[in-house]
């Protein structure tokens, strides 16, 4: 087995490490401060992308995406994963969803989203309907050769950004041999529609800056150019979505986890108590030693699930412990960050206490922790029968 990145793989790493320590670290103290992204460095940063050619990377040449391989979007995402999201989130990578784009839907949507011309987000989650994707209460139907939406989202990243959403709601019910069952269709969705409102969302200890928005549907009327992908398979639709997002979720934990154990290691080395640095005090030290070999092992398993996303095997079992692993893995690394700085590393004076809170929210985006347990149980006794 080869671990070793090519060149070309080389260059990405440190192509976007360098425009991440360069454009992304100045600002993130301003948008902790004030929880805004002013819209001046976030058309810069949108800008210097576009100018390097990383803009809508997770995206092929077809459609004038650079063309990068899984595994190199991965690496990509780890490397943005060391910035504030608030900011990285101008690095444009539009929801990969768009594909399913056809007809009319390539130049509204599609093309004006890989060029940086139009940003999207992506609505799915509900009040009632979290990890019971099934249970969402939206709904449309069908009236006068429309479609009429009613309900509402919320928890939805970059809506605040978007100039088009793309949104799941229930259009009917299916018989199942387990029972009826909601069918979902996916829809794109225009700001200014007559019936959608974006409003302000909930404040969040976590990734400050980077707001969530509550979406709002009264009879929002939306004619069959609209749909994206076919009606009442929206769910299929979106668990392909859900492969992508869970495996950058993942590589972002690590990235970031790889920047927080180095602020554990200087502190380590550079602080003294009783007489000499408390690196050599095992209590520290063999924190210090978890923390690297979960943060490796963290890196490897996320690799290897994009990794066999690029040789077209199945990944649905790697990529779900990918993600509950990196992100729970972040979490320790966080702590045990945290506690080796003592009290300062509850001072705002450090960014210490910032990536303890943003670490959190990690483990319940993007399918819960429970939900990723559950998704590789089931693929494992799944084959058996039980």
């Amino acid at each position: 087995m080869n671990f070793g990145l090519t060149d070309e793989q080389e260059l990405i790493v440190s192509t976007v490490r360098s425009f991440v320590e360069r454009e992304i670290y100045p600002y993130e103290a301003l948008v902790e401060k004030t929880g805004e992204v002013p819209a001046e460095i976030a058309q810069d940063i949108k800008q210097k992308c576009l100018d390097l050619g990383f803009y809508a990377s997770n995206f092929p040449q077809s459609v004038g995406g650079p063309g990068l391989s899984h595994l190199e979007f991965a690496l990509v995402e780890r490397e943005l994963g060391r910035g504030s999201i608030a900011l990285t989130h101008f690095f444009g990578r539009p929801q990969n969803i768009l594909m399913a784009c056809t007809g009319d839907q390539v130049d509204r949507y599609l093309l004006p989203a890989v060029r940086g011309e139009k940003m999207d987000a992506l609505a799915m989650t509900e009040p009632e309907a979290g990890s019971d994707v099934r249970g969402m209460k939206c709904s449309a139907v069908r009236q006068g050769g429309d479609w009429v939406l009613n309900g509402s989202k919320h928890f939805i990243s970059g809506a605040d950004h978007a100039d088009f959403v793309v949104v799941f709601v229930a259009t009917g019910v299916e018989e199942t041999p387990r029972g009826p069952k909601k069918q979902i269709t996916c829809f794109l969705v225009d700001r200014g529609t007559p019936g959608f409102e974006i409003a302000n969302g909930y404040r969040s200890v976590s990734h400050r800056g980077y707001k969530n928005s509550i979406l709002y549907f009264d009879n929002c009327r939306l004619p069959d150019a609209q749909v994206l992908g076919v009606v009442g398979s929206g769910f299929e639709v979106m668990n392909e979505w859900l492969y992508a997002t869970r495996i950058s979720v993942a590589t972002m934990a690590v990235g970031r986890a790889r920047r927080v154990f180095d602020h554990a290691l200087d502190y380590a080395a550079g602080r003294s108590q009783f007489g000499q640095p408390i690196a050599k005090f095992q209590g520290v030290s063999f924190q210090i030693a978890d923390m690297i070999t979960e943060i490796d092992a963290s890196d490897w398993l996320t690799l290897a699930a994009a990794w066999r996303l690029d040789q077209g095997l199945p990944a649905n079992r790697e990529i779900a412990s990918a993600k509950l692993y990196a992100t729970e893995m972040l979490a320790r690394v966080t702590d045990a960050t945290l506690q080796i700085h003592g009290g300062m590393g509850l001072m705002d004076d450090l960014p210490i206490e910032r990536f303890w809170r943003d670490a959190r929210v990690e483990r319940i985006w993007d399918g819960t922790s429970e939900i990723q347990r559950h998704i590789i149980s089931r693929d494992l006794f799944r084959p058996l029968g039980a």
